[in-house]
């Protein structure tokens, strides 16, 4: 029976309700799949331990958990400190929650590239009925989530810098585009300049952002250039207060960013448009991953072929500029790609030419490219393409965070393919050092003394791997010749630690004392020479030279229960 138009008017709303759950519950669900899909395929590096520049971070010193948060802030990246000051509190110092935090923070901003994606396609003419632009804008956020060459970003704990820095620039990025009319309202302007404060005091990096968004009204033609000009004015004078700082940090006396041997601000820019290639060879076929890569410097034009790099990158930025309205995206992502990589793959030198991490926030720019050519396919089409890749990708950034998860392979995956680089091969000799592999760390350290001048750590490190494996008088001459490679009080008092060991008590304390002048405030010393005393039996001279080291630093591994036993032998 027909039913009445009453009756058809009743079930619309209710019609109209059971859509709406559905379009609430659906991205719901596949962010939480996602979430899943992030901690799975990462699960591996999730477990490793710190590495490389992490052991560096200031929450692993002694003692800096009783500073007070301020003196935490005080870096210049204070946003980013925060964050460790908050994932100290929580689990101090295990690595587990440092990396946890990490795959949040990543999923995070896979979310807001979703959402920047999703925008820029409806701009670029995607139609709002039927599943394709959310669906392409899910496409970017996953092959931002599972892309292998994220895993240096997400898996180091030093490079969270990246990505908390990337989540307030994309934030502050998906704010402005979501604005309601070609005028930003004040709030959502307050908003974006907030955000951006964020990504700067994580990481210096983000001062592109007021040139990014001066570019997308220029590209889309949104008529917000002039009407938004205070709030680029303002974003400007903070980009260029905040480039004032980063150029008087990195200028300080002894940084190696700004005074790079061998390299000039030309030579760098050579050298880059190779390296930008190399980016997008990662990007589309992220085969040769490697955490410390070789990359030979082109000192002129004809150097490894920086000519036809750079011929290159000119032909595309000017197809780019021809097609810019038959192929909006793929124009836009292309200067996106350039600008956002601009801080790092420019001018300035940087001692590392090619780190993968750096395309962590350039990212959006490639992505964009891809949407591009598969917004014109059919839905079938593309899952066609999409499902199979991704699936890929999944695999692969597995494996390499399954590498990235240990010391040991990662240094061994990086010295395969870095065999001619010192730094590799050092990591790998303390790698092998701290698994109790003592005979094989020396003897890396020996293969990084023959690939560059060995310095002070080097040598220091080499001494303490032959010690360790009861290699003595080698420990000694390496220990040594570290002496009159720097004036620090640590290698001598290695050398009595090593003198100790065999009984030669006079020798050791001889050292001990060329470690007290050089700095009488070293706490090593003084606990040395309390074992050297109580190696001679002499427990009264032992204990106040274990009281004066805890003194001076009071959170000495281990000191504490080693005084108490002294303590209770002398009574």
């Amino acid at each position: 029976m027909k039913k009445s138009k009453r009756a058809r008017t009743a079930e619309a709303p209710e019609q109209n309700q059971t859509e709406k759950k559905k379009i609430v519950w659906w991205p719901a669900a596949a962010a939480l799949g996602a979430l899943f899909l992030a901690f799975e395929i990462y699960d591996p590096a999730l477990h490793g331990d710190f590495v490389l520049d992490d052991r560096n971070l200031p929450f692993l010193t002694p003692g800096y958990e009783r500073l007070p948060l301020l003196v935490w802030l005080g870096g210049s990246r204070p946003m980013l400190d925060f964050t460790f000051w908050l994932n100290f509190q929580m689990g101090g110092t295990d690595s587990y929650g440092y990396h946890l935090v990490n795959v949040l923070l990543h999923f995070l901003t896979a979310v807001i590239v979703t959402l920047i994606a999703a925008r820029l396609l409806e701009w670029a003419g995607v139609e709002k009925e039927g599943i394709a632009r959310p669906a392409l804008g899910a496409f970017a956020g996953a092959l931002f989530l599972v892309h292998p060459l994220q895993t240096e970003s997400v898996a180091y704990v030093a490079s969270r810098s990246e990505v908390l820095s990337t989540l307030f620039y994309y934030g502050a990025y998906c704010v402005f585009l979501y604005r309601r009319t070609e005028f930003i309202s004040w709030q959502r302007a307050l908003a974006v300049l907030v955000l951006f404060g964020g990504a700067i005091l994580s990481k210096q990096t983000a001062i592109t952002l007021p040139l990014l968004l001066v570019f997308t009204d220029v590209c889309w033609v949104k008529g917000g250039l002039r009407a938004n000009r205070l709030l680029y004015g303002v974003m400007a004078v903070g980009a260029v207060a905040g480039l004032a700082f980063v150029w008087r940090t990195l200028g300080t006396a002894g940084n190696t960013v700004l005074h790079v041997e061998g390299m000039t601000p030309f030579t760098y820019f050579l050298t880059e448009t190779r390296v930008l290639w190399t980016y997008v060879r990662l990007f589309f076929l992220p085969a040769g991953q490697n955490a410390d890569p070789e990359v030979a410097v082109s000192h002129g034009l004809f150097d490894q072929g920086a000519i036809i790099a750079l011929a290159a990158w000119i032909a595309v930025g000017a197809a780019a500029w021809i097609y810019r309205k038959r192929w909006p995206l793929a124009a836009f992502g292309i200067g996106v790609f350039l600008l956002l990589l601009a801080p790092t793959s420019s001018v300035i030198p940087i001692a590392d030419v090619l780190q993968e991490r750096r395309l962590y926030l350039p990212f959006l720019g490639l992505t964009l490219v891809c949407l591009e050519f598969l917004r014109r396919l059919k839905l079938q089409q593309r899952l066609m393409i999409e499902v199979p890749i991704l699936l890929f990708l999944m695999v692969l950034t597995y494996q390499r965070s399954t590498i990235w998860g240990s010391p040991l392979a990662l240094w061994q995956d990086t010295v395969a393919k870095s065999p001619h680089k010192v730094r590799p091969r050092f990591q790998l000799a303390y790698a092998r050092y701290e698994m109790g592999q003592c005979g094989e760390a020396a003897d890396n350290y020996e293969i990084a003394s023959h690939l560059a001048p060995p310095d002070y750590r080097l040598m220091v490190d080499w001494g303490t791997a032959l010690d360790c494996a009861k290699r003595s008088p080698e420990a000694i001459q390496k220990l040594q010749a570290a002496t009159q490679l720097e004036r620090d009080p640590q290698a001598w008092a290695l050398i009595a630690q090593v003198y100790g060991k065999q009984k030669r008590s006079a020798e050791a304390l001889e050292a001990l004392d060329q470690a007290e002048k050089i700095d009488p405030n070293f706490a090593m010393t003084y606990a040395v020479r309390g074992n050297v005393y109580q190696s001679i039996g002499n427990c009264r001279a032992a204990i106040p030279e274990f009281q004066h080291a805890l003194f001076l630093n009071p959170s000495y591994q281990g000191l504490s229960e080693v005084l108490d036993k002294v303590q209770a032998t002398c009574q």
